[in-house]
């Protein structure tokens, strides 16, 4: 076997590791290990709070300040505050951000409502599965995607920096 079809098969695994890590992040997840009950409220909380933020969000008129210094030629880490998420997932909408979502209840018809938005979803939080989500966001970023965190625990307390996540992730990668 020559240099050069070792390399093509190194690079139509690459590429085939990424699609299916593209698949995983954009994809709604199975629901089989919740109620029925628990599987509608899923799936009509993901689609109404779709519908109402879009309608919220059409509504609103964004002032943008050091635009400039923003650029889509590279992957960034955006950080932003729980109480932010509808209004920042209609704002950074389109862009194929992947986001860390916690794998709870309450996190899956979130999933569901910002992956129509056409963001990705790392399933992982600082309770369960920290070290898988950060890994997928890590891979994501590598590939070429933008990543996002919210800074404040889901406990709160409110806008207060409860983990340096992002701020590893940024040495990491």
């Amino acid at each position: 076997m020559s240099i050069t079809q070792t390399g093509q098969r190194e690079e139509i695994r690459d590429a085939a590791a990424r699609e299916e890590l593209s698949d995983k992040l954009y994809s709604f997840a199975e629901l089989d290990r919740y109620t029925f009950k628990q599987r509608l409220i899923i799936r009509f909380a993901g689609l109404a709070l779709y519908w109402i933020v879009r309608a919220i969000g059409a509504t609103l008129k964004f002032e943008v300040k050091g635009w400039e210094h923003h650029t889509d030629r590279e992957p960034l880490v955006y950080c932003f505050w729980h109480n932010r998420i509808p209004i920042a997932t209609y704002f950074w909408r389109r862009r194929g951000i992947v986001v860390m979502s916690s794998r709870s209840f309450d996190s899956e018809y979130i999933a569901r409502f910002i992956q129509r938005f056409g963001y990705g979803a790392a399933k992982g939080s600082s309770t369960r599965g920290a070290l898988s989500g950060l890994i997928q966001m890590i891979r994501a970023v590598r590939s070429g995607k933008s990543a996002a965190f919210t800074v404040d625990g889901p406990r709160g307390p409110s806008t207060v920096k409860a983990a340096l996540l992002p701020d590893l992730t940024a040495r990491i990668i």
